[in-house]
Parts: C-alpha cells; sequence; structure tokens
C-alpha cells in the first residue's frame, strides 16, 4: 500500500470514527476526472502541490469548484527551501544556501523524485491567473510542547521561522 492509499484509509476510519458521510477522492491532480464545478471544498497535505507542477496542476484544481468552493493546501516554507541543505538528514540552517529566483523546481541529490517550491509572490500570481482569492496564508509555528521525528527541520528552526505554509484560496463568483 503507499503512502496516498494509507492516508486515504485512514481517512475513511475517521470518517466512520465520527460520523462523517462525504465522498473522498484520490487521483491525478493534474487531470482529475470529475466535471467542472463538482467541489465546494478541496484539500492537499503536500501531496499535490509538492509534487505536481503547480503550472499543472493549480488551473486543474481551479476548474474543480463551484464559484465560491474552497482549496487549502498545505506546503514546505519557501524560507526553509532557501536553508534546507541538499544532503539528506541534514536540518535547515539559518542560512541562505540556494537563490530565490528560480528555485520553484528542486531535485534532491541521490532521489528520483522532483519537488516544487514557489515563492510567495509566484504563488500569488499563479493563483489569482487561475481564478482564486487569497483568503489567509498561514504560516506554522509550532507549539511549546510539541515534538519532531523529522530530521530537516529542528523544533529551535522551526520555532523562528515558518517551516510549513497553508494556503487559503477561494474560487471566485
Amino acid at each position: 500500500i503507499d503512502n496516498s492509499e494509507a492516508q486515504l484509509a485512514t481517512a475513511r476510519r475517521l470518517q466512520q470514527q465520527y460520523g462523517l458521510d462525504f465522498p473522498l477522492v484520490h487521483g491525478n491532480a493534474e487531470a482529475v476526472a470529475y466535471p467542472d464545478a463538482s467541489f465546494d471544498f478541496a484539500i492537499s497535505e503536500y501531496g499535490a502541490c509538492l509534487w505536481a507542477d503547480p503550472q499543472r496542476w493549480v488551473p486543474e484544481a481551479a476548474r474543480l469548484p463551484r464559484p465560491g468552493g474552497r482549496l487549502v493546501f498545505l506546503v514546505n516554507s519557501f524560507l526553509m527551501m532557501l536553508c534546507m541543505p541538499a544532503e539528506d538528514g541534514v536540518a535547515a540552517t539559518d542560512r541562505l544556501l540556494r537563490p530565490a529566483f528560480d528555485l520553484s523546481r528542486v531535485e534532491w541529490p541521490g532521489d528520483i523524485g522532483v519537488e516544487f517550491h514557489l515563492s510567495h509572490g509566484e504563488w500569488i500570481r499563479l493563483l489569482r491567473r487561475a481564478g482564486f482569492e487569497i483568503e489567509e496564508l498561514v504560516e506554522v509555528r509550532p507549539e511549546t510542547t510539541a515534538t519532531t521525528p523529522y530530521p530537516f527541520v529542528t523544533l529551535e528552526w522551526a520555532r523562528q521561522w515558518p517551516c510549513e505554509e497553508v494556503w487559503k484560496v477561494r474560487k471566485r463568483m
């Protein structure tokens, strides 16, 4: 079972546990097999917004909500990506290690995958072009009691600078 299938199974268990009933969709974010204006709400926790080309998935995501529908997605912070060493398992530093311009496509040494990381300006332009209004950008800060199993960012770092961002957008009416 791949990670996405495991997440879908977990979501279904949570639906059962809390007596919720709504469809869950798992698919290719760059070509979703649903008609225009099919959804009131969509969420992506990393998935599409990290490993799919935003120039392809954002327009596709904009096609799916009804006017006034919402899209919420979670990404690594742009600042963290600028401070992230190329070595696997090494935490973000307090120094800028890569240029801010033209960062969007990141390929890590020894990893066959590709990640996409846009600056705030690039996200704003792309989301507006696709027909979204930006409602909120939440720069996530861990609680004082938080812990982390992740080697790429320390709690000390994350308490000083955002390591994750939540974008909340709405389809224009």
